[in-house]
Parts: structure tokens; sequence; C-alpha cells
């Protein structure tokens, strides 16, 4: 039976906890999550580009897989495979296995585990667990592929799963409720938990809550039984953000993740913080959506540190972006590119030479060029069209493995 643990509440000490050093916890660096190292050690030119969406009876059907040339940025179409509003999803490290949330309410919502066949890029089902709660609108995998969570929007939770031999699911194995509310009686009448992502180290799982203006972490249960949550429950933290933030996406600095950044999607703005061990102290607080618009939405840096993004919608829809300071991880305003409308996701080519952008409502996946000494971008023109594109992963190929 699924266990449901209530998480409301357990630490109410504010942010801003002193650091010694700039680590991010082993000494080596080592243990890359998400599918990142795989793809970041490639050289190769060629990319598998892999695209969740959100279906309907008229437009697209799933999980779409293109190959990407990372140096001209042109794109061919492979296949695709069906499933529900695939909102957001997640490779395992060795790129074997997709996992992909359907984003739908309670009672249909789910996570799905597909075999990854890169010799042919084929996609096929493994198997599907119920997430029993409401939204899972992003998943995450640790760095050994052997536990999968889901940030449930809807449920105010997270839902950790068990990742089998065979790269399946298994049923959930617990569910973490949160409560709490923010200034924003609307959108924060309650807990809404849009991200989960795990430290560089691989020590400390992450959560950012929308409704209650916090970002949770959770250490890392490095020895679980079978059948118990790879995450420790009772070492739960809350770092508490400026009222009406609206915690939605953060990034590590690639750098051993010496720097921590997170976007606001109600603020508009970018927190940046120290990052040592576990702890974050807050040094900076940048405006990546000067419109007022509310929409701010995902946020990632460059594979070589110098820059960061971030994306805003329903005004002025485009992307921020910032120069990094290398000496200290502060942001300088370095520009803005207008995009398609509602640039939900992106995501930037292991080389950085291309940022690629789910514009949702205007039914196309965009490619811009980054000029690699400022960080602005180029239209390229070669739009990948799509119906409602809403997250972007990229995988190595066979050839470049």
């Amino acid at each position: 039976m699924v266990k449901k643990i209530a998480m409301a509440g357990i630490i109410g000490a504010a942010l801003l906890v002193s650091c010694t050093g700039n680590r991010s916890g082993k000494a080596d660096g080592s243990s890359a999550s998400e599918g990142e190292l795989s793809v970041t050690e490639t050289d190769g030119r060629e990319l598998f580009l892999l695209a969740g969406t959100y279906t309907s009876g008229e437009g697209s059907k799933g999980i779409y897989l293109y190959r990407f040339d990372a140096d001209t940025g042109s794109s061919d179409s492979v296949g695709m495979v069906e499933v529900d509003n695939p909102s957001y999803l997640t490779l395992s490290p060795d790129e074997r296995f997709i996992y992909a949330v359907s984003e739908e309410g309670e009672a249909n919502s789910a996570v799905h585990a597909f075999s990854f066949d890169k010799r042919i890029g084929r996609m096929e089902l493994l198997n599907s667990q119920p997430v029993n709660s409401g939204s899972p609108c992003y998943i995450t995998v640790d760095s050994k592929g052997t536990n999968v969570h889901t940030a449930n929007y809807g449920g105010g939770s997270i839902t950790s799963f068990q990742v089998k031999k065979d790269g399946s699911l298994t049923p959930a194995v617990s569910i973490m409720l949160f409560k709490g509310s923010g200034p924003d009686s609307v959108r924060q009448e309650g807990a809404h938990l849009h991200s989960v992502r795990y430290s560089p180290d691989g020590q400390y799982l992450f959560a950012a809550d929308l409704g209650s203006d916090k970002l949770y972490r959770l250490s890392v249960n490095d020895t679980p039984f079978e059948g118990q949550p790879g995450l420790l429950e009772n070492s739960l933290k809350e770092f508490v953000m400026p009222a009406g933030t609206g915690p939605r996406h953060f990034d590590f600095h690639p750098d051993g993740g010496r720097y921590f950044y997170l976007l606001g999607e109600l603020s508009g703005e970018v927190i940046v913080y120290d990052y040592s061990f576990g702890e974050l102290t807050q040094k900076q607080v940048m405006a990546a959506d000067t419109t007022g618009a509310r929409g701010s939405a995902d946020i990632h840096v460059s594979p070589d540190g110098r820059f960061l993004y971030a994306s805003n919608r329903l005004q002025a829809d485009g992307i921020a972006i910032f120069s990094i300071d290398p000496d200290d991880g502060t942001l300088t305003k370095a520009g803005y590119q207008l995009t398609g409308k509602h640039p939900r996701n992106f995501v930037i080519t292991p080389n950085g030479k291309f940022i690629l952008v789910a514009a949702r409502d205007d039914n196309k996946v965009q490619v811009f060029r980054i000029d690699t000494e400022t960080g602005l971008l180029t239209d390229t023109h070669q739009d990948i069209p799509l119906s409602k594109p809403v997250c972007l992963k990229f995988a190595g190929t066979t050839g470049s493995d």
C-alpha cells in the first residue's frame, strides 16, 4: 500500500544559512542527475530531441522524437509514441529508458516508463502507474536510475516510485503531502509543487512549491530496502522565499553546483544563492519579467556556466538573458529575446550553440543560435512544427555514445 506522509510545517526556519566554501557536497563532484551526464559528455553533433506535448483529438498524440544536428540546427522527424498529456519527461542516466507524466486530474494522472532503442529510434511503453495525486507536472530520476519522483501541482505533493531491473516502475512507494499558502489568494490558495530535482552530488532532492513560497530539501536514503522510499522523510527542511515569489523551476551552476538559481513564476524574478553541502545563502534578486505578467516559466544555465536564460509568458513572451559573473555567480542583464507564444519550456544543446524553445500556443519548437561571446540569441527560422509542445529533452545518439 502506498504510504502517504503529511509534510506541512515541519521546519519553520527562514532561509539564509551561512555557507563555508562553494561546493555542492562530495569532493569529487560526481553523480549528475536526470540523464545529464551521458549527453553532456557527448561530443557528437547529432542528438535525439524528445518533445512532450499536450494532447488532443485533433492535435498531438504523445511524445515525439527527432534527430537534431547540434552544429547546424537542422532536424528530422523520427517517430512518436502515444500517451496522454506527457507534459514533462526525463531520461534514465544511461538513456535506455524514458519516464513521463500524464498531467491529468487525480483519477487519471499517471507516470509511464518507456524503453528507448537509440539504434532505431524507437520508444515502447513498458508500464504505467497511477500517481494518486492531481496534475503531475515534473518528473526526475536519480543518478543511479533507481528512484523516480513526480511534482504534483494540483495535489500539492511528491510521489515516489522505484525502478525495476527492466526499467519499468513499481507502484508508488510514498506520497508526501504538503500544506501552505501565499499572498495570492487565487494562485497560492494551497500547496502547488512545481518541480523536483536532485543536487549535483545526488545527496539531496529539492522541490519548489509555488503555492507556499517555499523550497523543500530532502536527504537521499542511499540504501533503501525493497519498497522503502529513496528519501529520508524526517530530513525535510524548508527554505522560505520572499512572499509572492511563486517558486517554479530552478537550476544549479555547472561548476559543481556552487550557485543555485530559482525562478519565481509570480514575481518574475531570479533569486541567486550560494550553494554548499545542501545549504543556500541568498545573494541577489534580478527581474526576468519587467511587465508584471506573472507567468515566468523555465530557467537554465548554459553548459559553460557563462549565461543564464529564463522564459516568460502571458506578455512580451520571450527569454531574459543574463551573463554570470565567474567570480561570484551574480547576474547582469544581457538582453531579451522575443519568442513564439507561451514558451513554457526550453533546452540548450550540450555544445552550447543552440536554444530550442517550446512555443506551446504557436504550435512549434523554435531554434535559436547562441552567440557564445554575448549570450544573445538569433532565430534560425528552422522551426519544428508540433501541436502544443511543452517539454524538450536531448539524448545522445548511438553514434556519439
